[in-house]
């Protein structure tokens, strides 16, 4: 039985594990080390919530005991998508947990006056609509650069796609939701709102500074 609620199509990761180590990377005094391996840590167990429900099949294998049908993961390898830059940090983790993954890129940044994001950027693996892709990035604030790159990602043919993000705000889930209902959002904690600038309050800074330690 999950641990993790659902609220419409968005999925919060309730483990002791996540919201304690998510409460360490909040704290303004974490390094950038220990922000980084924290980020690591954290996504490879967000992954086992968003890929709860992959595709399975059986396949004849014989034990030390005996021959049997065991299960197997079903269909193309899934392929993993990373919002740039600050999508490299949750994509580590969910790669040791799925090392077989496809990796594709989608480079949006966005615009500090209009909030609006901008592409320079965009390769994916081949063969989208064949597999279960998953788009990561830190922060869902205003939804904007998501619903952007799975824009990019619908169009490159991709039909099965979820959303994994450490932190969402409520006008990122709302506006995620209108432009793409189909696509299930899974993590780790819905923060109160957006300040002026577009940042989650409470949030924890701008994840991609936090990490690469930049300003």
């Amino acid at each position: 039985m999950s641990d993790s609620p659902e609220i419409e199509h968005l999925t919060i990761v309730t483990h002791p594990m996540v919201q304690h180590k998510l409460t360490l990377m909040r704290e303004e005094e974490t390094s950038t080390a220990k922000f980084r391996q924290l980020l690591r840590e954290i996504s490879q167990l967000l992954a086992y919530e968003i890929t709860r429900n992959m595709e399975m099949t059986t396949k004849r294998i014989k034990t030390p005991m005996e021959e049997m049908d065991a299960p197997v993961l079903d269909g193309k390898k899934l392929a993993l998508i990373s919002i740039l830059r600050a999508g490299n940090g949750l994509m580590d983790g969910i790669l040791e947990l799925v090392p077989a993954a496809r990796v594709g890129f989608v480079g949006l940044y966005r615009d500090e006056e209009t909030l609006q994001p901008v592409q320079y950027y965009f390769k994916v693996p081949e063969s989208l609509g064949d597999r279960l892709v998953i788009a990561v990035d830190p922060m869902l604030a205003t939804g904007n650069s998501s619903v952007a790159a799975i824009d990019l990602l619908k169009k490159a043919g991709a039909t099965n796609i979820r959303f994994l993000c450490l932190l969402a705000a409520p006008e990122g889930v709302a506006r995620m939701k209108e432009a793409h209902p189909d696509v299930p959002i899974v993590t780790a904690s819905l923060d109160s709102h957006l300040n002026e600038q577009g940042y989650i309050v409470p949030g924890l800074g701008d994840a991609g500074d936090r990490m690469f330690g930049t300003k």
